[in-house]
């Protein structure tokens, strides 16, 4: 970013959303045999934290906390079922009120598009699933033994989903919306413009150039994987309620579906290049804050796990990168950041004044965050009440410890800065005893462990009940990802 760049002030607002992209699949996170050079050129332009939390590693909730900048204990958007439907207060309305255009292109995952949920259009956007979603991962209580064979690799290798048609549409819209923005000059109205891709989330499927990138003889294995794995008793029982492993079988298509996945996050940067590129010709990169995220990782065969729903930072943490003006550039920020960060950010980024009921709010602007100091005691939270989980989850973080507490188990507890890959368990450990109690503490005072748990399954029980019990709800729903719009199918 250049000097006369970063004294321009913000206006705008660009939030690009991913799905599922575990942000250490990056040049700019250290992985350099990665083909992200957009992703790359934005992290140079701004600031990367490398230390961002998904506040639940599943969709819906993810989405609802980005939105509402409030934890899913607090809002009770548990799981894929139970979807943002504007009952909370999201950053869209609050800049709508303030005159800001606001608008959505792409996924946004909420339970539909009439919903009074602040975007003043939705252009594309696709949401759960006939407004209903997942009913039968709302089944938790008690969780039955085995959904059944896993779907989510029914299509792998290489071609064309309807899900990389898709993003292609969304990208082309929003690059046309963004110009539309740009021909209106410096004086028209300010704006925020959400874009939801969907890659790198399965079906693992995706056009032979990109996964040509990626040779699967030369791209690193999975740790901690193979048939010996060691998996703490709560997540055995979450892979054993519904075995993505067990439905690649060979060695030879887990390293397909990993290649694939990779292909896509290529793919998935040259999206994000084309809005990037548009943003450049209209001359809107001065004035406005550019964000891209994820709503949360993937396990990618670590432990033998697929798919997202870990405490593990495969699957909760996401790629955080901010530009724009006043964002430091080629920097990197390793205090603990959310997506409920973002709602504070949209306020900061389109200088919309707080409200006095927003300081209770857990966010904190990433700009500011961006200027300040490096701070490790900030924490890192996130949390799971969803699909396969027979109990809820939580993690915290701080001071680079990371807490995993398991309600009817034993906990786990990882010292980050020497086992960045979570190899060692210390929570048995007497010499990390103290360490342990005081995020024990910290987590005891954010909430009560056993009585959200409850109050989860309560609310859980309720939807399954309003869909005719457990048989009618297991009976029900997708069992793979939300379905494209017919357009987006081969024909």
């Amino acid at each position: 970013m250049t000097l006369s760049t970063q004294q321009k002030t913000s206006r705008n607002l660009l939030v690009i959303l991913s799905d599922e992209h575990d942000p250490r699949y990056m040049g700019c996170s250290g992985a350099d045999w990665m083909h992200t050079p957009n992703m790359d050129a934005l992290a140079r332009r701004g600031t990367r934290f490398s230390n961002a939390y998904t506040p639940s590693p599943i969709c819906v909730p993810a989405r609802a906390g980005l939105a509402t900048g409030r934890w899913t204990h607090t809002t009770g958007y548990w799981d894929n079922a139970i979807a943002y439907e504007g009952r909370w207060a999201s950053w869209h309305h609050r800049l709508a009120e303030a005159g800001v255009r606001t608008e959505a292109i792409g996924k946004l995952h909420y339970r539909n598009a009439n919903d009074p949920t602040g975007f003043a259009a939705q252009h594309e956007t696709v949401h759960i699933l006939d407004g209903i979603g997942l009913v039968w991962g709302s089944v938790r209580d008690p969780l039955p033994a085995t959904r059944g064979p896993s779907p989510i690799f029914d299509e792998l290798g290489a071609g064309e989903s309807s899900y990389n048609r898709y993003d292609q549409r969304v990208t082309s819209l929003a690059c046309d919306w963004l110009r539309e923005r740009g021909q209106e000059g410096p004086d028209g109205q300010p704006w925020a413009l959400f874009v939801g891709l969907v890659a790198p989330h399965m079906p693992l499927v995706v056009p032979q150039e990109w996964l040509d990138l990626y040779p699967q003889d030369g791209i690193p294995t999975p740790k901690l994987s193979g048939p010996d794995a060691h998996r703490h008793p709560w997540v055995e029982r979450l892979k054993n309620h519904w075995d993505h492993d067990a439905a690649l079988g060979t060695p030879e298509r887990r390293q397909l579906a990993r290649a694939c996945y990779f292909g896509l996050i290529s793919f998935l940067d040259a999206q994000v290049g084309r809005l990037l590129a548009a943003m450049e010709e209209q001359g809107l990169m001065e004035t406005t804050t550019v964000v891209y995220s994820s709503d949360h990782g993937d396990n990618l065969g670590t432990r033998g796990l697929w798919n997202k729903s870990t405490l593990y930072r495969e699957s909760t943490s996401v790629p955080m990168i901010l530009a724009g003006p006043g964002v430091p550039a080629d920097t990197v920020r390793q205090t603990n950041v959310n997506l409920v960060d973002l709602y504070p950010t949209a306020l900061a980024a389109c200088n919309v004044p707080s409200l006095p009921e927003e300081s209770a709010l857990p966010g904190a602007s990433l700009i500011g965050l961006a200027q300040a100091p490096d701070d490790p005691q900030r924490i890192g939270f996130s949390e799971y009440h969803a699909v396969g989980s027979e109990s809820a989850a939580y993690m915290l973080t701080r001071g680079g410890y990371k807490l995993h507490h398991y309600v009817g188990h034993e906990p786990e507890l990882f010292h980050l800065d020497s086992d960045p890959e979570e190899l060692v368990d210390l929570a048995q450990d007497p010499s990390h005893a103290a360490v342990r109690q005081a995020l024990e503490r910290e987590l005891n005072a954010m909430l009560d462990p056993v009585a959200v748990d409850q109050r989860a399954k309560r609310d859980q029980n309720d939807l399954v009940i309003r869909f005719g019990g457990r048989e009618q709800a297991l009976a029900r729903g997708n069992k793979g990802p939300t379905p494209m719009h017919d357009k987006y199918r081969m024909s």
